[in-house]
Parts: structure tokens; sequence; C-alpha cells
């Protein structure tokens, strides 16, 4: 179990984030399309700058802790974080969002 504890990191925080889309109604699931618009260019840089940096050894993952399926040089937890920490924040933002357009309707 220690080999996915990246992954497993990950499903918490999707887990933890999903209410944003279903409580507070966030539409980032909802709207998938636009939200892999906004998640290629950030998953292409980041990837890019993280095998620079595996190549370079300015970084190195801990065997313990990924699985050991590799994309070239970088790990696959390492894709999976730059595909789900950008969502949860897209989910944050959007929910931030929808929350304020309720308080302010209120307001009016």
């Amino acid at each position: 179990m220690q080999h996915y504890q990246y992954l497993l990191l990950m499903l918490g925080c999707l887990v933890i984030t999903l209410p944003l889309e279903l409580v507070l109604g966030a539409r980032v699931y909802a709207r998938w399309r636009l939200a892999v618009l906004a998640l290629v260019p950030t998953v292409l840089l980041f990837s890019v700058w993280d095998v620079i940096g595996i190549v370079r050894l300015h970084w190195t993952y801990n065997p313990d802790f990924i699985t050991g399926v590799h994309l070239g040089v970088m790990p696959l937890e390492e894709l999976v974080f730059f595909i789900v920490i950008p969502i949860c924040g897209l989910l944050t933002y959007e929910a931030v969002g929808t929350v304020l357009k309720r308080l302010r309707g209120r307001d009016g």
C-alpha cells in the first residue's frame, strides 16, 4: 500500500473537493470540455518542467511512495498531480464564485 501513497493523496484531494461540484454547483465536471482546455496548457508546461528537473537531477521521487510506472523519466503520479491539483483549484474557484453570486442575490 505504501507504493500507492502519492496516488491515494491525489484521490483524497478529488474526494475532498467533490462536494464543491455536487453541493455548491461548481460545474467543473459538468463542463468537462472547458476543464480539459484549461488543463492542457498547464499539464504540458509542468510536465516539460518536471522532465527537465528530473533529467538535470534537481529532484527525484522516493520509490517507496510511487508505483514505479513511468512515462519516460516522469513518474505516473506526477502526471496525475498535474491533472488533479488544477482540477481542485478550478473546483474551488468556481465554488467560491457560485457562493458569492448567491450571496449577492440575497442582498439585491
